[in-house]
């Protein structure tokens, strides 16, 4: 298992893979964020200490062609410097069967919406962004092109997010009910998305060549003609 980018976030703590990787583009690789935890009923004490930090660029990745099986980006393809060769370095790694897990922002949110107005107001009092500056947004719907593309069957996804992007704790709490409300009525307007995809490979199987069997030839029984005389005596 792999986890491309963002290592401060440990994605694969409940993995129970032998070996497991986080990959980073910077030389320094922080500690994750929150010490691991159980979930349904899975142990995963010592899991951060277990995983192996590489330093590489996200579409060069030191692995031979179909050797891993679980890839996940949290937050990747928008940091990325070439999004499109990220995602086929990942499509190449996988084996067949293999599953890829992709988490990013939406454009079509609140919080991008709040994201562009600050980019507008650079320079001016107040502008702080809301999102990390860096990389550009995918849009939910163009990564699914992108994954069929690369011959990926999407076989889930999912919205979140659903408040305004308020810094404060007590106007987050305000605004719960729509987290409710905008999963059922409009859920493509979350601010976050995560997508599951599958590598599918298609394959043949050899059979040889079709030989048709000669035909059995067929057997004449000899026939021994009789001829009888008017007077009913055998002549021949």
């Amino acid at each position: 298992a792999l986890q491309l980018g963002l290592p401060e976030l440990d994605g694969l703590r409940a993995n129970r893979m032998p070996h497991r990787w986080v990959v980073s583009d910077s030389l320094i690789v922080p500690e994750p964020l929150e010490a691991p935890a159980a979930q349904d009923g899975i142990s995963t004490t010592g899991a951060a200490e277990e995983r192996v930090a590489l330093h590489c660029e996200f579409d060069a990745l030191p692995f031979a062609d179909a050797s891993l099986d679980l890839v996940v980006l949290p937050h990747t393809l928008e940091r990325a410097r070439d999004p499109h060769a990220a995602l086929r370095e990942v499509e190449r790694v996988l084996v067949p069967e293999g599953r890829v897990l992709i988490t990013g922002f939406s454009p079509a949110s609140l919080w991008a919406l709040r994201q562009r107005a600050a980019r507008a107001m650079r320079g001016q009092p107040g502008d702080g962004l809301f999102l990390p500056s860096a990389g550009e947004f995918i849009g939910y719907w163009r990564l699914r092109d992108w994954l069929r593309l690369l011959g990926m069957q999407i076989d889930g996804g999912r919205f979140g997010g659903y408040r305004p992007p308020c810094r404060s704790a007590r106007w987050l709490g305000r605004y719960a009910w729509m987290d409710t409300v905008g999963e059922r009525w409009w859920p493509v307007l979350g601010a976050v998305y995560i997508v599951s995809a599958v590598k599918h490979v298609r394959g043949m199987r050899l059979v040889g060549l079709a030989r048709r069997e000669p035909k059995a030839a067929r057997q004449i029984a000899p026939a021994a003609a009789q001829r009888r005389g008017t007077s009913g005596m055998e002549t021949g």
